[in-house]
This record gives structure tokens, sequence and C-alpha cells, in this order.
């Protein structure tokens, strides 16, 4: 059995029997053996192909018809963003950078996003371990599989009305996503006004990435958007994102909180995850808190978000025909752990207000 995803293409409800077929493009022969060989390891998932530059990669395209394509930035010929850009225009289906773990890789890496890329990976030898780069590659290829890379985004020349600030019963906006997460972010954060209430967002990215998204959005919106750091006072007019590959945890000192960051086991196969921040938060902050659990595959931070409600949070879902995943937030749904489902061009106006006492 087999449905039309909103690529126009054809995915597998079980992908056990019907593979995800996957095109690698990456003018490193070596990159292109390691993450065949790795890949394959998983028996869902199916390489059909590999390509050493775009022209190449094009011609694969339309013959094998992939359903995801890895796909690296930095390539002779044709860059992977200038193939992006065509690709998403005339043949738009669910692509993951594969970028080196660089400050400049970053950057790059976002601009793919913002083109139509629906995630980012680590190349091997990026400072992941190659059991950790292979388990995370897995499953964002899996989540993109079933992306909806239709979903609209935000135009960065329209910017949206900001949102005033009222009595701010609620001091605290803690926010969650992962895949289609960076432009529901963005989204959402520039309709806050530079005296919002403070933000903490944990975004499913690796490390050096969160880095380029931060300066990304501080440039974009009113408030000051930038990675954490241990210690960090939690205050308003300012977000914090959890740095890549790290936890981020709310705590409370006297009558002042701060963010810890520190390492630790992956949850929910993530680090950062949303789950951690979720559940620090309901032991030290969770009145003072309105949540919201934005798009992504699995199910990190589900059980947070209704931790979260269960002791007074307000919580929001974002709704399934805005998400480009529509795990996390249908798993929370189906815990009971939201207090609203919110399609995303309302998430802001609704956080702000629950942040207000409306």
């Amino acid at each position: 059995m087999s449905k039309a995803n909103h690529c126009g293409l054809v995915l597998g409800v079980d992908h056990v029997a019907d593979r995800i077929k996957v095109l690698i493009v990456d003018d490193s022969a070596v990159v292109r053996e390691v993450l065949t060989a790795e890949l394959i390891r998983d028996p869902a998932i199916q390489i059909i192909g590999t390509a050493p530059d775009a022209y190449i990669a094009r011609d694969k395209i339309l013959k094998l018809a992939p359903d995801v394509v890895l796909l690296d930035i930095e390539m002779p010929r044709l860059d992977g963003l200038t193939f992006l850009r065509r690709l998403m225009h005339y043949h738009p289906l669910p692509v993951i950078i594969v970028s080196s773990l660089t400050p400049p890789g970053g950057q790059l890496a976002l601009d793919a996003i913002a083109a139509g890329a629906v995630d980012v990976a680590c190349k091997p030898g990026s400072g992941l371990s190659l059991s950790e780069m292979t388990e995370m590659l897995t499953a964002k290829i899996k989540a993109a599989a079933h992306a909806r890379c239709d979903r609209a985004r935000p135009a960065a020349e329209a910017a949206p009305a900001r949102l005033a600030v009222g009595s701010q019963t609620r001091q605290l906006i803690a926010i969650g996503a992962s895949t289609g997460g960076t432009q529901a972010i963005e989204q959402v954060l520039r309709s806050f006004p530079s005296d919002g209430p403070a933000i903490l967002i944990v975004q499913h990215m690796p490390a050096y990435f969160t880095a380029s998204f931060a300066q990304r959005l501080d440039k974009m919106c009113a408030m000051e958007v930038r990675e954490a750091v241990n210690g960090d006072l939690v205050q308003p007019g300012c977000a914090l994102i959890a740095p890549g590959n790290r936890h981020m945890l709310l705590r409370r000192h006297d009558d002042k909180l701060f963010v810890q960051i520190k390492d630790g086991p992956a949850v929910h196969h993530q680090r950062p995850s949303i789950e951690v921040l979720f559940q620090s938060i309901v032991q030290c902050a969770a009145g003072q808190t309105a949540a919201a659990l934005l798009t992504g595959m699995g199910t990190d931070g589900a059980q947070g978000l209704l931790a979260l409600r269960r002791a007074g949070a307000h919580t929001i879902a974002q709704d399934a025909a805005t998400s480009v995943v529509f795990g996390m937030p249908a798993e929370a749904i189906r815990l009971g752990g939201a207090t609203e489902v919110v399609p995303l061009h309302r998430i802001a106006e609704k956080l702000l207000g629950a942040a207000n006492g409306e």
C-alpha cells in the first residue's frame, strides 16, 4: 500500500517492505562510499544511486525518482545551492543538505533550508562518531521521506506585523521543533516585539549550525537572538537557542532563571532534546510558561508538553496542515499535552496572548 506525498512522489507506508529510495550527491568518492556503506545497514533505506556533481544528479533524479536526496553544497561545475534552487523550482522533492561541521558550512546550510531543503546533517568526520552520524542521518532520512515540501516559506522581505506586550502573567516562552522547524521558528520570532517575554528554543540541529541559525534570526527579529551559553540569564527581550549537540535546561537560583548547558546521552535520539528542556521547566517555572511544540518527526517533547500542561503551563501544538512533518505535535495531541492546536501563522499570537494572560 502506498500514498502520494505532497512533492508528487510515491512513498510506501511500510518502509521495510517499500524502502526509502535515496540518492547521494557529493563530489567526494570517499564520502559517497562511507554514506552508502553506513546507510544500507538500515533495512528501511535503499541507496539507488550516487552522483559526483549536479548535472549527473539531475539525470539520475529524472531516471530513478528518489524519495530523498542527500546533497553536498560545495561541488564542481554547479554548486549545490544553485542546483537546489533549480530543483525546487522544476522538480521539488525532499532534500537533506549534508555539510561540513564548520561556521561557513552552517551558513550555507541555512541558505539551503531557505531555498527549500528540509533538513541539514553533518558529513562523516565532522566531530561525531561514525555511529552517531549514521543514527542521526538515518532518522533525518526517514523524517524527510514524510516531509511536505510544499509548505509555504516566510518571505524574508515581508516581515509580519509585530505583536504587543501586555501584563505578561507568564514571563517565559519555550519552543521545540525539528524537521521544518527553522522556517517555522523564524516565522514565529519575527512577530515578537523587542520587549517580548524571554524565549528558550530547542531546534534539532548540529553544532555550528545553531550558532549560524541564531545569528540569522538576530538580524531578522526585533528581539535579541543568540546561541545559549552556560549560565545565561533568562530575561525579557532575548531568545536563547540550545547549542547543537548539547542539552539546554532551565534552572532557578533565588528569584532568577538561567540556563544550564550540558553534555549527556541523547534523549529520543536527540541532543539537544526538547524533552530535556521542557521537563526542566516543569521543575522550576511551569506556571510562568507558555510552550509550543512545532513541526518534526518522532516524539521528542511530547511527554514534556503534557507534563508542562499538567503543571500549569499553557501549551500549543502546531496543526497538521502547516507542519512539514506532523510527528511530534501529533504525539503531543494524542497524549493530551496540547491546550490548543494552532496553525503556524497564529502561534506567535497565541503564545504572546498566553503570556499576557489572555
